[in-house]
């Protein structure tokens, strides 16, 4: 069985995913390929004390990237959006 701390990898904080959480109160993580939903539910929910309501997920495709006459591709990965239960908070995401 995959450790808990394994199967988060990162929050990804970008602007959009800031927004996301003001609005709807999505929180996104970058995740471990071959976890699923059930999987990173229980994660996050062990990870930081909280209830999750749900969990969607997507495959992001790495980008083709050029340095010089060097092509190169970033690495695949899986992104998973959280959304917490009504009065549930994650502290992390609170900050600064």
């Amino acid at each position: 069985m995959i450790e808990y701390y394994d199967m988060v990898i990162r929050p990804v904080v970008t602007e959009k995913t800031d927004l996301q959480k003001e609005k709807t109160g999505h929180l996104t993580f970058e995740v471990m390929p071959k976890a699923n939903r059930i999987e990173i539910k229980r994660a996050i929910e062990n990870l930081f004390n909280v209830k999750v309501d749900s969990v969607r997920t997507m495959n992001v495709k790495g980008k083709v990237k050029r340095r010089g006459r060097i092509m190169g591709k970033r690495k695949n990965w899986k992104k998973a959006i959280v959304r917490l239960m009504p009065g549930q908070r994650i502290e992390f995401f609170e900050g600064a």
